[in-house]
């Protein structure tokens, strides 16, 4: 059975901080470079069998592949459409703000400059489409809001579970594909 794996990014002063990152390019903390480099060791000492790491464009996902793949010698690729969604008006707010927790249960607002969830699906649910036709094993590494999309194209999923899913910084997700 071809495997997909996903993971978030390191820890980021905006994720201390509570505030929503979005497209904005901010990097890891100590900490996060340190989740990174145990995710490392933990993919090296694992039965995981990647052949390749496509990661974000963002600082936060770059240095966090760089440090996997400095461990684990996996070759490594940028992929933009791993690209965390862009909030607009939403960015740099607290992540549990009321009118961003409702405005994320509308799939089709684009938050004032911003992306839709919609369009965010569609280029994630692209990719994930063309990495099922060849015959690598991928370590993905993006964001939370690119989780719970990825989550939905294997799973199906309510909206408020959709709106609410998340994980933590530098937990690995397995995927199946069919």
């Amino acid at each position: 059975m071809k495997k997909i794996y996903f993971t978030r990014h390191g820890q980021t002063i905006w994720n201390v901080e509570n505030k929503i990152c979005g497209v904005t390019d901010i990097e890891l903390t100590q900490k996060g470079h340190e989740q990174a480099k145990e995710l490392g060791k933990i993919i090296a000492e694992g039965n995981y069998q990647i052949d390749e790491i496509l990661y974000s464009p963002l600082i936060r996902a770059a240095d966090t592949a760089r440090h996997i793949s400095d461990i684990t010698n996996i070759p490594m690729r940028e992929e933009p459409r791993l690209k965390e969604q862009c909030f607009g008006k939403f960015e740099g707010t607290p992540r549990n703000g009321e009118e961003f927790l409702n405005a994320k249960g509308h799939f089709l607002d684009s938050y004032n400059g911003g992306e839709s969830m919609m369009k965010l699906a569609q280029r994630i649910y692209n990719l994930l489409d063309e990495l099922k036709e060849d015959d690598k094993t991928y370590l993905l590494v993006a964001h939370n809001g690119i989780s719970r999309v990825i989550k939905s194209y294997f799973y199906d999923m309510q909206n408020e579970e959709y709106a609410h899913f998340g994980i933590d910084n530098c937990q690995i997700l397995e995927f199946e594909l069919i």
